[in-house]
């Protein structure tokens, strides 16, 4: 019977402002211990760092129709690390026509996570800018990939 090695992994906690550095031994993708930490933060940062990161994405998209030509967004939650930039190249393909508000989802379930991606300020309309195909609707930001 062979015994799989232990691999330890290091991470820098941000969980809190302490910025602990983390040991995690795993076998086998298995975690076995957490080391380093000096709060219950630390130790759940360290295991959801391990087998499942996450990243907090903000970006902007374009607007049409808005008072500025961006929109700030952002995702609702953390979404998955390594899907992180497959969700960037689609919201820098989209289209959203103002007014939006802040808060207002912009692309519910990004790439089929659960998670969406809402808007972090209002934007009316500008009432000089050509709409598009605003169709009046005030209440709904609509948004394409390009």
């Amino acid at each position: 019977m062979t015994t799989a090695p232990v691999e330890t992994t290091t991470y820098l906690c941000t969980g809190c402002p302490l910025g602990c550095r983390l040991e995690v031994d795993a076998v086998e993708g298995d975690i076995v211990e957490i080391r380093g930490f000096d709060c219950r933060k630390g130790e759940r940062y360290a295991r959801q760092e391990h087998l499942d990161p996450r990243r907090p994405v903000s970006t902007t998209v374009t607007i049409e129709a808005g008072t500025l030509p961006r929109l700030p967004v952002r995702t609702a939650e953390a979404f998955p690390k390594d899907e992180v930039m497959r969700l960037v190249r689609q919201l820098q393909a989209m289209r959203v026509v103002a007014p939006v508000a802040r808060g207002q989802v912009v692309l519910d379930d990004a790439l089929g996570s659960g998670i969406d991606v809402i808007a972090t300020r209002s934007m009316a309309a500008d009432p000089e800018a050509d709409a598009g195909d605003a169709g009046g609707d005030p209440q709904r930001a609509r948004s394409s990939a390009v």
